[in-house]
Formats: structure tokens, sequence, C-alpha cells
């Protein structure tokens, strides 16, 4: 479709990207084929050797996953992308092929549990440096980035406690350490944050969450600079075998449709739900960006257009009142997933982040008490009075033991 303009986010994630066949579909075509016919053996020669674009087998590349491609990449401003099977494969993918034995690769503290081993345990393996550093603190980075460094990966917010680092500093200091920054901005959303403008190399989602929002498929990517995604991650993920499937981007193109939607009402929904909570004497402590309570306010007010769809609390009690709290809950949903339209709570303690040891979450202050809540699109009333019967087990339960 030939356009005389570049559309506002919301029309791109309904007309980007499209790809359509001769027969001029309004909805995205899907397109369930492993390969691909050649009308001859001289043009399959000629797309073995690059001489020829054209589709040759859905592991290397299918409409579907072309269509996905070009519309987060209008979305985010991105030259290129890449969507992998999952948005773990997105991170190790985003790694991976930029580094090498004896480099150095530098992180914030606070990843979701997996991202934390690849760093501590996965890469090491592979003859590189990692540091872990408090997000936060850019003494750290200073002196974290004072030596030549090839990769930094970070998360803004940060999963589950939502800090926000500064990305335009971070990244500042990594080019001058010579390396690259990855930014995985999922609790932002691609609505949110833009890392690209801050001076980010790469974005990284996890489709799985608010891209899909409805639990249906897994599914990542990876966004950046033509000669990074094209050179060297796209030849990784091709033959590593950890691309997308077409069907898996044919869902994700369906939920980028309605994300605008979702999102905002999403937004809504945790604002009234973090303020409700910041007034409960039983809840110790809640981390919602878009409370003046949260110590990277402002930071979050410059970098981020809206807040978030996530909330992180601590319950007084630890992890017995946390739990409490969970099973006595009647409308929201008990599962390790976030960015649906269900609201979803995951105790980070014993599920996401329960690997990464005691230690190093009660360094990121993931105490036994902490809940991490996805808030979904149902009517906030019934969220907040679903909330409440979770609130009064726990205070029946401090109640009980005094």
């Amino acid at each position: 479709m030939k356009r005389s303009k570049t559309y506002r986010p919301a029309t791109q994630l309904v007309h980007g990207g499209v790809e359509r066949t001769s027969f001029n579909e309004t909805s995205d075509a899907l397109f369930l084929t492993s390969g691909f016919i050649y009308d001859n053996a001289e043009q399959a020669e000629r797309t073995f050797k690059g001489e020829e674009d054209r589709y040759q087998y859905s592991r290397f590349n299918n409409p579907n996953l072309t269509a996905l491609q070009n519309r987060l990449s209008e979305l985010e401003g991105a030259e290129a992308c890449i969507v992998t099977s999952t948005g773990m494969s997105a991170v190790y993918a985003s790694l991976v092929p930029i580094i090498k034995a004896g480099d150095r690769v530098v992180a914030s503290r606070a990843l979701f549990g997996s991202s934390y081993w690849i760093i501590e345990t996965l890469l090491p393996q592979m003859g590189v440096e990692t540091i872990f550093v408090d997000g936060t603190d850019l003494k750290q980075w200073e002196e974290a980035l004072s030596k030549p460094t090839a990769a930094v990966l970070i998360e803004t917010p940060s999963n589950p406690m939502l800090d926000i680092l500064d990305i335009k500093a971070i990244a500042d200091l990594t080019h001058k350490a010579g390396g690259k920054l990855i930014v995985d901005n999922v609790f932002a959303t691609p609505l949110y944050q833009h890392p690209l403008e801050w001076g980010a190399d790469l974005i990284v989602y996890s489709c799985t969450k608010h891209i899909d929002g409805q639990g249906r498929v897994l599914g990542g990517a990876v966004l950046g600079n033509k000669d990074v995604i094209l050179d060297h991650i796209t030849p990784f993920v091709r033959n590593t075998g950890i691309g997308l499937s077409p069907f898996n981007a044919w869902v994700f193109l369906k939920g980028l449709e309605t994300l605008p939607l979702r999102v905002e009402k999403m937004t809504q929904n945790a604002l009234a739900c973090a303020e409700f909570l910041e007034k409960s004497n039983v809840v110790s402590r809640v981390l919602y960006p878009g409370l003046k309570s949260h110590p990277h306010y402002e930071l979050g007010q410059k970098q981020m257009s809206a807040s978030s769809t996530m909330i992180g609390f601590e319950l007084k009690g630890g992890k017995k009142a946390a739990f409490t709290f969970m099973n006595a809950l009647e409308l929201i949903l008990i599962s390790n997933n976030l960015g649906d339209s269900r609201c979803i709570v995951t105790h980070p303690a014993t599920t996401t982040h329960m690997k990464i040891g005691e230690a190093e979450r009660l360094h990121l202050g993931i105490t036994d008490g902490c809940i991490r809540f996805s808030v979904g699109i149902e009517d906030a009333q019934d969220i907040i009075e679903d909330l409440q019967i979770g609130l009064d087990a726990v205070a029946a339960l401090t109640n009980s033991a005094k």
C-alpha cells in the first residue's frame, strides 16, 4: 500500500508491514508452509547464493515473519528486526553473535531469572568475563565500564521490582567502552519507551507478553541497526534454528492491532490498584513508576511516555503472608506469565527469581513478601475488590498471630 505520510503508533499497529497476497485479503494471511517452490534450478542456486531475494524456507523467513518484523521496526523506528522462538531466545541471540571468548559483558543485577543465568553461568563457560552492577548506581557503571566491554544488558523497568535505569547515561558509558547496549523493554512495552532514542543499540522483547497479550503463544524479537541485525544476529537465528514459527508470528500480528487499547486500559487499572495498595496497612511498600513514592519517579517521567501495566509490592509477614494473599484471591490468577489481558500475580522468590539465590534476591529487594502483579483489562473495581479479599486474609493472619 502506497503511503504519503508516516502514521502514529496505533495506526501503524493495524496497517504497518502488511504482506498481502494477490487475493488482497483484509486480514494478514497465514502462511503455514515449511518451504517455497523455485521456478527452476538456477533460481534455487541464485537464492542460496544470495543473488536473488526470495522466500526459500520458513526457518529462514516467511511472509508472516516479514510482516511482523516490518511492523515492529516501524513502531520502534528501528532499521531491522529479527523474530525468535521465545523471549529468552531473543536475549540469547542479542548477546552471543556480538561477543567472543575473551570479551567482557556487564549487566544490571536486576534481570529476569533466565537472563541472569545466561550472564552468570553460560557466558563464563564460553570464556566471556561477566560483571554485575546495581543498575541504578551510575558510579558502579562508571567503574565497570572503565575497561573495554563488548556488550551491556539491562532491563528497565526491571523485573520484578520495577527499577528504572538511566538508558542515556548507561548508553554513553557503554559506547565509550566500545560496547553495545541491549535493553529488555518488556515492562515498558514498545508504546511507552523507545530505547533506541536514548542511545541503546539493541532492543529485545518477549512477544509472549503484551504483544500477544492473551496467553496464547511464545515468541521474541530483537531490533536495532541493520549492520548488527542482518550481519550478525539474523544468521545466528537462522542457522541455530531459534526462529519464530509462522503461526505464532500471525498471532502476534493480531495482538499488535489491539496493543494500544489493552495497554492503556491495563495502565489505568494499574495506577488505580497501586494507589489502593499503598493505603493498606499490611503492605510495606508499593513500587509503581506512576506513583511519586517510586524512588526513580523523575527519571521515569523523563524516559517513559506513561507508566506500566506492572506493579511490585511487598506484604508484611514474608512468604506466609504472600502465599495467604495469593491463595485467597478469587479473580486474579496465579501464574508466572505477565502482560496478559487477565490479572496475574507471581511470587518471584519461589518462581521466576528462585534460582538466583536468596542473598542476591535480598540485594535486589526481592524479599519473601514480594508480589509481582501484572494488571489486566478487567473492571478496575472488580480487581480492587479482589485485592481487598487477599489483603483481608493477610490481616486475619496477622491478627491471629498476635
